[in-house]
């Protein structure tokens, strides 16, 4: 699998599921941190990701320190509306994680601040946008990933 999308502490099922449908159709791997602000079989997650769900490699994790403990060796970029860095600027890499955080809030400030060096931002060209949609965004940030991968 070419990269691995990990979503901390989603909140909105559609989003969830739409994102499921993103990694089956790029190779990537889904990585899932709990808490949910929904139910993983909510009806409104398997819409979205349609009959698609039960051929995605998805990987559970019961909070954001059981996945950093299971995963501190590997090659991580973090997204976030406060990263000085553009998407266009990662460094991609095979089998990279691509960290994003829940749709209220984002990455938690601990990880922004810990990461820093690794923070990347989507550039906005209006002022009256504070951040993209959470599914479009790592839409965005996967395909630019697997076009500079091949």
């Amino acid at each position: 699998m070419p990269l691995n999308i990990v979503l901390i502490e989603p909140e909105i099922p559609n989003n969830t599921g739409n994102i499921g449908r993103l990694a089956l159709a790029s190779g990537s791997n889904l990585h899932l941190v709990k808490p949910f602000g929904f139910q993983i079989d909510d009806t409104r997650l398997k819409r979205a990701g349609l009959d698609y769900w039960q051929h995605l490699n998805i990987i559970y994790y019961d909070s954001v320190d059981e996945f950093f403990s299971k995963n501190k060796d590997q090659n991580m970029v973090f997204l976030s509306s406060h990263g000085k860095q553009t998407h266009w600027d990662i460094p991609f890499e095979e089998d990279m994680f691509l960290i994003f955080g829940k749709e209220s809030v984002g990455l938690s400030k601990s990880i922004t601040e810990k990461y820093s060096e690794r923070l990347y931002k989507i550039p906005l060209y209006s002022d009256h946008v504070r951040s993209l949609n959470l599914a479009n965004a790592v839409g965005i940030v996967v395909y630019d990933g697997l076009k500079q991968l091949s």
